[in-house]
């Protein structure tokens, strides 16, 4: 039985931190910085992936014109040995890394199939070998992840996030870029319609992690200290509503309040002092009110485009596009042109040249209320 000492093997894989169940107890205990999280942070820290998924797989299903569904992740901290442990022999590496907001190390790791199967839905081929084509398309996947958990991440620090240019290659196992130091191993469960359940794998700096999580749990302090203020605001709002409810019944007592000169008698009233509601004006207003108010934005610069068509096409055609190819839009000779404001449909009209220059003649204009509807 041990006499309560540490050995000197239980010291030296503490001074690394090993996983060991003694520093892994150690480290959910205390979540102490530099040796790994607590479960409390990597359920936090899972929280806050989890506000990001849900765009993260509607953007991607949108590339990929399939559903993908992307789960809660399992998350897994330690060094470079510990991150890549399990991982397949063959992955392909997109290294983002955070640049402005957020600034570490940061990449998507998807196993061969997985990154196969992207790679051929995009571009729209069976079974594609993962050449530059196919790494470029995985490129584009990754850039569509990172902006949309750029967009949550910024909101969360109140901030602008921004990733680096990519770089995406496909090699084995022992070559993935991993932090100097600790870091973090998020594995997310990945469903591609009838495509057997495969994973996506995300490695991020341990610092970038316990920034998220610092101010993470500020923010949730913050947003939490409000209503508890609130409440305690309306509870001595009551108080004094009660003192003053006291007193109106003493009042009330003594000469009864009437309502429709019946109502104060009446048993189970209780001397309160009831008034008669008060309905709001059915007079319309509303237009008056919007002119008001719109009279302050007159001299805001929007942007105003003009939309001549639109197609899509597969990136393997995109990227065979040179000088001389012809691109097919989806709008026949003659047909008028789409004007937007700020990517809004508002009007259509024709196109037109004045003093060398194009221009549009409007023609029909959007209903207001379809304008409206169209910018909310």
């Amino acid at each position: 039985m041990s006499d309560g000492s540490l050995s000197q093997d239980e010291i030296d894989a503490l001074l690394q931190g090993s996983s060991m169940d003694l520093g892994d107890q150690d480290s959910s205990a205390g979540g102490v910085e530099g040796t790994g999280l607590s479960n409390q942070e990597k359920q936090q820290f899972a929280g806050i992936l989890g506000n990001i998924i849900q765009s993260q797989s509607s953007n991607l299903s949108g590339m990929i014109d399939e559903t993908v569904k992307i789960d809660s992740p399992q998350i897994i901290d330690g060094d470079a040995s510990q991150i890549i442990a399990g991982l397949p022999q063959r992955v392909v590496e997109i290294r983002m890394d955070y640049s402005e907001g957020l600034s570490g190390f940061h990449s998507f790791l998807l196993p061969e199939d997985a990154a196969r199967t992207i790679a051929s839905k995009m571009m729209g081929q069976e079974e594609v070998e993962l050449n530059e084509a196919a790494l470029s398309a995985l490129e584009e996947a990754g850039n569509t992840l990172a902006g949309s958990a750029a967009t949550v991440l910024g909101d969360l620090i109140n901030g602008t996030v921004m990733n680096s240019p990519g770089e995406t290659k496909n090699i084995e196992v022992s070559q993935i870029q991993t932090p100097g130091g600790s870091a973090v191993r998020t594995v997310y469960p990945l469903t591609i319609d009838d495509v057997p359940q495969t994973q996506l794998i995300e490695v991020f700096d341990m610092q970038i992690v316990r920034s998220l999580l610092q101010t993470g749990g500020t923010a949730q302090q913050s947003s939490g200290s409000a209503p508890q203020q609130a409440m305690a605001d309306l509870g001595q709002m009551g108080g004094m509503n009660n003192a003053a409810a006291g007193g109106m019944n003493m009042g009330a007592g003594a000469g009864q309040q009437m309502w429709g000169g019946q109502m104060a008698g009446m048993p189970g009233m209780g001397g309160a002092n009831v008034q008669s509601v008060q309905f709001p004006s059915l007079n319309p207003q509303t237009a008056h009110t919007e002119q008001g108010n719109i009279g302050l934005l007159m001299d805001v610069y929007m942007e105003m485009t003009v939309e001549l068509g639109r197609t899509r096409r597969l990136i393997k055609d995109i990227l065979g596009m040179g000088e001389g190819t012809i691109i097919e839009l989806d709008k026949l000779a003659g047909e008028p042109v789409d004007i937007l404001v700020n990517h809004k449909l508002i009007a259509r009209g024709e196109v037109v040249v004045i003093d060398e220059n194009f221009g549009v003649r409007v023609t029909e204009i959007v209903s207001p209320i379809d304008r409206v509807e169209g910018m909310t």
